[in-house]
């Protein structure tokens, strides 16, 4: 690692655990005087169109992905480049593109309050495409990084803590898919809080990979 990507090896660290941090505002449901279903309710009704905290989840959601665009470009231009890990800052960007799309497109109002489009009214708005890039795009990024932990032989945390939160994540999401073609809701929501929440426990996961990997290196040149 050469000594310019270990300095901004501190501030890329820091962007990302802080967007992790910004992407679980969602638990805030159960402080603030909301009426949410957690257990059927999805989180893009947090900051649909006229709920009364929308400013405060839209506002996360746009921090998250303003601090993952930079990140990722750094980390794409300063860490030695590997074609799996060229992959996962790229689709970390995609993520942090798409989690900002998510706030400039909410969930309207209407799709929350109608009994009629199946369990996933949503998928009928723009809001649905913005959601589905963003959760393809971290899966892509977590699948990316944690095959270049074992190929390449870095971000032990990545090879232990980060391959059971992916693990949880994708257990998750298959939860959702399979549920989706099932009649009843299938607590859907606690399906997506787990899903969200795994990929906030991830991206701290690789705070902490990019954070660790350059205090060994540090530590490797300067063995006095």
């Amino acid at each position: 690692m050469t000594p310019c990507a270990r300095r901004c090896a501190v501030p890329i660290a820091l962007a990302i655990a802080v967007a992790a941090l910004c992407y679980s505002a969602w638990v805030l449901e159960f402080v603030l005087p909301i009426d949410t279903d957690p257990v059927d309710g999805f989180l893009s009704e947090l900051d649909a169109e006229g709920k009364p905290y929308r400013a405060v989840f839209a506002t996360a959601d746009k921090l998250t992905g303003l601090l993952l665009l930079p990140a990722a470009v750094a980390g794409l231009l300063v860490f030695p480049r590997r074609g799996l890990t060229t992959l996962g800052w790229s689709a970390l960007f995609c993520f942090g593109a798409a989690t900002i799309a998510d706030t400039l497109f909410p969930l309207r109002k209407c799709a929350t309050d109608c009994a009629e489009g199946g369990l996933f009214p949503q998928l009928h708005q723009p809001h649905a495409l913005t959601s589905t890039l963003a959760v393809t795009s971290i899966a892509v990024a977590a699948f990316a990084f944690s095959a270049a932990a074992y190929r390449y032989r870095r971000w032990r945390i990545l090879r232990e803590l980060g391959l059971g939160v992916l693990a949880i994540g994708t257990a998750a999401t298959i939860w959702m898919l399979v549920a989706d073609n099932l009649p009843g809701s299938h607590a859907l929501g606690i399906a997506q809080r787990i899903q969200v929440g795994a990929m906030s426990l991830w991206l701290l996961a690789l705070a902490a990979a990019v954070l660790i990997e350059s205090r060994e290196h540090a530590a490797a040149d300067c063995p006095g």
